[in-house]
């Protein structure tokens, strides 16, 4: 089996469809892999985007990496019978040099959602299901996999809470309000910017929730030492579900200061892209493997085939399996997170479209997702998403 082509578009993505949000002119970009293995008439086709939060990737993915999948003899597996995410993955790697991760491990991680999803089509199973088939017997042993059988429904969080220019209070309490209609129990918002308005923000949130510790909140890497301890000395005893990105990634002195004090849950990892920066974290960032959280981004860690190795690895050194949080807030989250049995994942209803709405056939209810039950994905099941990948198509 082989790729024949690869597609990319880059789009801008914005936060909010509230023009006066700004996005800092934020792209992604958008893939479709095109293979050489029919169905009804038509190639396979694997979709995937670059999540949100790290822009497209086009000129990597069109000059580098698609480049090398194209070339290849074949991306089978030893069988000749399926396509094969890791051989594919080692393709796109040949002759990349460790370290430097930069924004390489983005458009790695695009090819690789989209080849995954091709291979599940081509297997025709919903990727968590294909997934785990391939990955769980070298993460689980034999007496795991019977207990961590795979869930019907995974933990969500919404994702959001923006500061807004105007009215911010009452817009944040809209906005949880809607959350809650649509049927979750947790969420979190934006904090960093100036504590007491952080606080009235937080006391706004929780109370359209079951109480603080339904509520994370994420501060984008803002503070310096002398802001995080200031927070967290705030923040201690509201009891809250998790304090994420307080610091500089690589400020595991920050961080590691803030966790000595902190008694509730820190979260920390969206901005570290490979196994060598996860180890870094666990040995110099302070956290507390008993209750804190790991937000690595699968697509940013170049892809589902390096993120399970990351999380492999985390599990070796003590993790439980429910510490992963990823970050993305997506469908392609659903299907991991359910495919390696983690914490729960990230969804954002009201940012980042055209991926922020869930196909219809999926239900929300006390905090739990249905998963998708179609071949791959499933980004064909939601009208907008369908729309944005067909671009490359026609």
């Amino acid at each position: 089996m082989r790729i024949i082509e690869v597609r990319e578009l880059t789009i801008p993505i914005s936060r909010y469809a509230d023009s006066t949000i700004a996005s800092g002119g934020l792209t992604t970009s958008l893939v479709a892999v095109i293979t050489d293995v029919m169905r009804s008439g038509a190639p396979v086709v694997g979709y995937g985007f670059a999540s949100v939060g790290r822009f497209g990737q086009g000129g990597l993915i069109r000059e580098r990496f698609a480049p090398r999948l194209i070339a290849a003899d074949t991306l089978s597996n030893e069988a000749g019978n399926e396509l094969d995410p890791l051989r594919a993955w080692s393709v796109m790697m040949r002759g990349e040099k460790p370290g430097g991760h930069g924004e390489r491990c983005v458009a790695v991680g695009t090819l690789d959602m989209a080849i995954w999803d091709a291979a599940a089509k081509i297997a025709n199973r919903p990727l968590y299901q294909y997934v785990s088939a391939r990955l769980s017997p070298a993460l689980l042993s034999p007496a795991l996999l019977s207990q961590y059988a795979l869930p019907p429904r995974v933990s969500v969080y919404a994702g959001g809470g923006y500061r807004y220019p105007k009215d911010d209070l009452r817009r944040l309490a809209d906005e949880i309000r809607h959350f809650t209609d649509l049927g979750f129990t947790r969420a979190k918002i934006k904090v960093g910017t100036d504590l007491d308005q952080d606080l009235a923000r937080i006391d706004t949130a929780a109370s359209r929730l079951a109480g603080a510790s339904h509520l994370a909140v994420d501060a984008m890497n803002a503070y310096d030492l002398a802001g995080a301890l200031r927070a967290a000395r705030a923040f201690a005893p509201l009891g809250l579900a998790w304090f994420e990105d307080i610091c500089d990634p690589l400020d595991f002195e920050t961080q590691s200061r803030v966790a000595a004090t902190y008694g509730h849950p820190i979260a920390a990892g969206e901005a570290l892209f490979s196994r060598a920066e996860a180890r870094l974290l666990d040995l110099h960032g302070g956290l507390r493997r008993t209750q804190d959280i790991l937000l690595f981004d699968p697509t940013h860690c170049y892809g589902l085939t390096h993120y399970y190795e990351m999380v492999t690895d985390m599990i070796g050194r003590g993790w439980p399996r429910t510490a992963f949080w990823p970050h993305g807030g997506h469908l392609f989250g659903l299907h991991v997170v359910a495919a390696l049995r983690l914490g729960g994942a990230e969804l954002n209803p009201s940012a980042f479209a055209p991926f922020q709405v869930m196909p219809p056939s999926l239900t929300i209810a006390d905090g739990m997702i249905d998963l998708p039950q179609a071949p791959g994905i499933g980004f064909e099941l939601q009208d907008d998403t369908r729309r944005a990948f067909r671009q490359l198509l026609d």
